[in-house]
């Protein structure tokens, strides 16, 4: 009998994105329940120990927490795998996969406070785009992915934050990323990827500016008009 998936979700969730990405480059079927954050039903709180997403249901009875343990997991047991053969190289991504979560300085730049305060997190992504850049200068290829023209965990793990940074960067230019070759072009095949797309919900740009709009940060200021997300 073939494996049952179901994906918990929050809407925007950069973590939860992560683990559908490697779904979708997989050709895996799953279930998708998206959980109200507000109200996180007595179910998911049982059996997600942070009461964060992502959380991937496996035939019903196990849960696997954590967007890093999930990928990994869906990794070793289907094909193609996407981690690389090598185990040096495979050491390599995964550290580099452990870094992930300092890339959520990215994704808040939408938090600023003002312009000051945009301006001290775009230093905090420089540092973070110029360790990039020397890791894309060290695969000894042309890309455009992490390890070069395969497609990799490590590309799926930095997908989200550089699809938020885009949105961003759509809204209120910074001229940033521009300032750092490889990263741009690594990020420009990520946003072409069909399964980094079909990986959030449908129009999810439109969507995350009407959440920004929502939110009422200062960056919603930059949002030219009303965007139709439900």
């Amino acid at each position: 009998m073939a494996t049952k998936f179901k994906l918990c979700s929050f809407k925007t969730c950069p973590w939860v994105h992560r683990a559908a990405i490697v779904l979708q480059e997989k050709g895996i079927e799953y279930e998708l329940e998206y959980i109200d954050r507000n109200n996180r039903p007595d179910w998911f709180l049982a059996i997600s120990p942070h009461s964060k997403v992502p959380v991937l249901i496996v035939d019903e009875d196990r849960a696997l927490f954590e967007s890093n343990a999930i990928a990994e997991y869906l990794d070793e047991v289907t094909e193609p795998h996407l981690h690389p053969a090598d185990p040096l190289d495979r050491a390599y991504n995964r550290a580099w996969n452990d870094y992930v979560p300092v890339c959520s300085k990215i994704t808040h730049l939408t938090d600023a406070a003002d312009e000051a305060d945009l301006d001290k997190r775009c230093d905090e992504v420089r540092v973070i785009f110029g360790k990039l850049e020397t890791a894309l200068e060290k695969r000894g290829n042309d890309g455009p992915y992490f390890n070069g023209p395969d497609f990799s965990l490590t590309d799926a793990s930095y997908a989200p934050a550089l699809m938020r940074f885009t949105f961003f960067d759509r809204i209120h230019p910074l001229g940033l990323i521009e300032k750092y070759p490889l990263v741009e072009v690594w990020r420009n095949a990520l946003m072409a990827r069909p399964s980094v797309s079909a990986a959030v919900v449908p129009d999810f740009e439109d969507y995350w500016r009407d959440i920004l709009r929502g939110k009422g940060r200062w960056a919603a200021q930059f949002i030219p008009t009303a965007a139709a997300a439900e």
